[in-house]
Parts: structure tokens; C-alpha cells; sequence
């Protein structure tokens, strides 16, 4: 890690919140990965080589703690109280970007919404034994499908047939469905004006349609934005 060679404690928290990566590990962190490879997934193009070294300077500087696995081989990765302050950090950064900043298409992977979705879906809402919702991407030519898996005490997205029932499809694309997540436009808005397409019964519908969405989503966007809008 560098430094500023700087006192002022904005300059010594930049060194270890404002490295490439770090504000993300520490997202992920707050949304409750705890293995190598959950923190990993949610993380896309980022190396496995530079996560273990992000992790250990967090580490090193007290943010994160490593514990063994009481039984097995590996560890898990938790935030310490030091680490825990520092979600503030990203909130107010997440915040700031959600009312000043626009999305352009490189930013909008559908993969990285749908993990995004089951790590802040409130499984304690999701029937019994599961829900499995298909999402279908008209705007990709690879990977254009998606299933959702939740169940009381698990949630993945997969990039395979999951290999149960399908309860709801989604038809949309890669843009609608980040605009759905971060709350930018309400899914029966969305369907009525024919942006997506749902299939299932009404109450998983509904239930669907609040599951998820980013804990931005009510933030209100700045009428002049720092970046323009590409359609």
C-alpha cells in the first residue's frame, strides 16, 4: 500500500479505503461473505492474486479479521469494529453515486445485479422449500439466461438450470434490470410499459418485484449528473 506521507487523517484513511477493490471487499464483506471465493464472486474481473493481497494489507491494518475454520481446511473474513466503521464510508460513497452518477452500458452486467439481488433479498419472505425465478437477457447473445435460487438459508444465482421448478420469468434486458434493481423505475411500471416481461403466479410477482433492490434505491438522482445517460 502507499502513502501520502501526510498526518491528515483524510490522506492515512484514502491509503487503505481509496485502493482499487478495497471498497468493494468491504461491501461484500457488510453483505455477508465470509469465504475467499463469495468475495471473489462478487468482484468480477478482479484476480485472485489481488484479493489475497487487498486482504491481507486489510489485515494488517485491522479492518478485516481471518479466522481458521473450526473444522476443514480454509478460513473465513470478517470485519472487525475498525472494519465496520468503514461500511459507513462506502454508504456515504454509495449515496453520493447513486444521486450524482449515471450508468453507461459496461456497467451493466447482469450477473453482478443478480448477485446483488440475492445478497440483499429477505429470505425470511421467500416460500417454502425455494423460489427459482429465470431471468432472460433479449439484449445478450452468450449467457442471456440467469436463474435466481433462494431459499430460506441459501441464495445464488446460477448460470446453469438449477434443476428445480421455475416459478417466475423474467424477460427484460440488461439495462431494465439494473434500472429495476436501483429503483429507478418500479416493476409494474416496467410492465406496463412493456420494458419487462413477467410470468408467474401473482403473489410471486409481487413479492419479486420489492426482493432485492439495491439499498440505494430510494436515494433521489441530481437533476445534472456527472455522467450522461447512454441509450
Amino acid at each position: 500500500m502507499t502513502s501520502y506521507f501526510q498526518y491528515c487523517p483524510i490522506a492515512r484513511g484514502a491509503e487503505i479505503f481509496a485502493e482499487r477493490w478495497t471498497p468493494l471487499i468491504i461491501r461484500n464483506l457488510s453483505l455477508g461473505c465470509r469465504t475467499f471465493t463469495e468475495v471473489l464472486e462478487g468482484a468480477p474481473g478482479m484476480s485472485k492474486t489481488l484479493l489475497t493481497t487487498r486482504l491481507r494489507g486489510l489485515e494488517r491494518y485491522g479492518v478485516v479479521e481471518r479466522r481458521a475454520r473450526t473444522s476443514g481446511r480454509g478460513a473465513t473474513y470478517h470485519l472487525t469494529p475498525a472494519g465496520t466503521e468503514l461500511v459507513d464510508v462506502c454508504t456515504a460513497l454509495g449515496n453520493w453515486g447513486a444521486r450524482w452518477l449515471e450508468v453507461a452500458p459496461e456497467h451493466l452486467g447482469p450477473h453482478i445485479v443478480l448477485w446483488s439481488v440475492a445478497r440483499l433479498a429477505d429470505l425470511t419472505t421467500v416460500p417454502r422449500p425455494r423460489l427459482v425465478v429465470r431471468f432472460d437477457l433479449t439484449d445478450l447473445k452468450r449467457q442471456n439466461r440467469y436463474w435466481l435460487l433462494l431459499e430460506p438459508t441459501n441464495a445464488e444465482v446460477c448460470l446453469l438450470n438449477p434443476g428445480h421448478a421455475e416459478d417466475v420469468v423474467v424477460s427484460t434486458t440488461s439495462e431494465w434490470l439494473a434500472e429495476w434493481h436501483m429503483g429507478h423505475v418500479t416493476m409494474p411500471a416496467a410492465r406496463r410499459r412493456g420494458l419487462i416481461e413477467v410470468t408467474g403466479p401473482a403473489r410471486l410477482v409481487r413479492l419479486l418485484s420489492t426482493l432485492g433492490l439495491s439499498q440505494f434505491h430510494d436515494v433521489s438522482r441530481a437533476k445534472s449528473t456527472v455522467v450522461e445517460r447512454a441509450r
